[in-house]
């Protein structure tokens, strides 16, 4: 019997993607912006052009994460079903939702006491967790049971790279990651920082380049030098509103010899881009570390 994956929004997959996949849910997230909640749910490039296009204007958005009892309504519909659940999360290390779904798995537990639920912490955010739950798909489809994926994740999920850059050092700044004069300076110096996803799920920056093609170029040669396989491999490219800037950088990292075996554009959604903004630019892929 096949398992059921659950995950939530953060995970940034796109509509079109999740549609096609059998036994897949994902678990809708809230941000409010003037002072009115909006769901977030999988979309694509036109559901979110607006809200970055409200964000370009100056408005400000802020996000909520999967409650407890709205996962326990999902757990306890499945688990009634007799399915078996493999719930995969949003970074611990950015988000308290990891420890919501493990709530929600004990309480569904007690009133389905045979009841199977695994629950994993991806470590992972954005299009990287949308990864992640690609490769359990991909196990699944495999015939691996639901022990033996979740066995899988947790053993190589410090193999999922994340490297991104913004353009806009200003939403970084609000969200606590800059300080206002290190956003100010690097706004006038036309710095873009280039961050990652470290071993504990945290968002951390790690280099300074000068202007928005250095940094592009700069995570063509992170895909290109911390990849494994070279080549072969699926790569997935996450644009705030941006995808001619993802495009570029797709072909800079072929450029650089990286030939993936199956790339996938697709556009972050409000839940990370309420902190990162318009013009963040990431890829994700798997190496021997992050």
């Amino acid at each position: 019997m096949s398992f059921w994956i659950v995950t939530d929004a953060a995970c940034d997959l796109p509509k079109e993607y999740v549609e096609k996949v059998e036994k897949l849910a994902v678990m809708p997230m809230t941000y409010r912006m003037d002072g009115e909640d909006h769901p977030c749910v999988p979309g694509d490039e036109a559901t979110w052009h607006p809200f970055y296009e409200a964000v370009r204007g100056g408005k400000m958005a802020t996000t909520s994460q999967v409650s407890a009892v709205e996962y326990q309504e999902m757990f306890r519909k499945l688990a009634g079903q007799g399915e078996e659940i493999l719930c995969i999360v949003f970074s611990s290390g950015l988000s308290g939702t990891y420890q919501a779904a493990l709530l929600a798995q004990g309480m569904t537990s007690e009133e389905f006491p045979g009841a199977k639920i695994v629950v994993v912490d991806s470590l992972c955010a954005s299009v990287g967790q949308g990864l992640f739950v690609h490769y359990a798909i991909q196990k699944r489809a495999a015939g691996m049971s639901i022990d033996e994926t979740a066995r899988w994740l947790v053993d190589n999920r410090q193999r999922f790279n994340h490297w991104f850059t913004v353009a806009d050092l200003d939403t970084l700044r609000r969200g606590g990651r800059v300080s206002a004069t290190a956003a100010f300076m690097g706004s006038m110096l036309n710095i873009k920082p280039v961050l990652h996803v470290d071993y504990e799920g945290k968002l951390i920056p790690m280099e300074k380049v000068q202007g928005r093609k250095k940094s592009l170029k700069r995570l063509a040669e992170k895909v290109a030098e911390r990849a494994n396989p070279k080549a072969g491999q699926t790569l997935f490219i996450g644009h705030g509103d941006c995808r001619a800037d993802a495009e570029y950088t797709l072909e800079a990292i072929r450029a650089l010899g990286f030939e993936p075996g199956n790339v996938m554009i697709a556009p972050i959604g409000a839940i990370i881009g309420a902190h990162s903004g318009p013009g963040t630019l990431a890829v994700f892929f798997l190496g021997d570390d992050r």
